[in-house]
């Protein structure tokens, strides 16, 4: 564990409440419910300030910490295994995405590790808000083409309000 990662952490515990307020949580559960109409998928959208003290002193990723999160809010139990989660860790500024293997096996992860790119830069100029917007409908976006609705009614199957944990 370097020091300055565990400075951020330490510093970065209020972060994703400024950063993300209710009212933005708001938009983008609006964004991810507008999505799901167009698809058969499911999208989460998850926010950590920062990693516990154990957790970094175990070296713990934000990869390894974003597949956790996945498990924990069930997204991988989903019927069409298309669960998305959009995992964004505030203190190393890094933002992962974790697909179902449904959705895994069709898309690349280089479109995932795009998606993450833009919402990367966007945060980068301090646009929170839209960004997050734009990324979840970057992913609606993808799953629309694999997934597609076909007029069927599909249940909601994960709540479509973010998460901060």
């Amino acid at each position: 564990m370097g020091i300055a990662r565990l400075a951020r952490h330490l510093v970065s515990e209020g972060a994703a409440r400024r950063r993300f307020p209710d009212s933005t949580l708001d938009v983008i559960q609006r964004a991810i419910a507008a999505g799901e109409a167009w698809h058969k998928g499911q999208v989460c959208f998850a926010i950590e300030g920062a990693l516990s003290f154990g957790e970094l002193l175990r070296g713990r990723s934000a990869r390894e910490r974003a597949q956790e999160v996945f498990a924990h809010l069930r997204v991988w139990d989903t019927e069409h295994n298309s669960g998305v989660l959009i995992y964004v860790l505030v203190a190393d500024h890094a933002i992962e995405i974790v697909a179902d293997r449904g959705i895994a096996a069709r898309v690349p992860e280089s479109e995932w590790q795009a998606v993450c790119a833009q919402l990367r830069e966007r945060f980068g100029n301090g646009e929170f808000e839209s960004g997050a917007v734009a990324a979840v409908e970057a992913v609606s976006d993808i799953l629309a083409h694999h997934y597609p609705a076909d007029g069927t009614p599909v249940a909601n199957e994960l709540p479509d309000r973010p998460v901060r944990l």
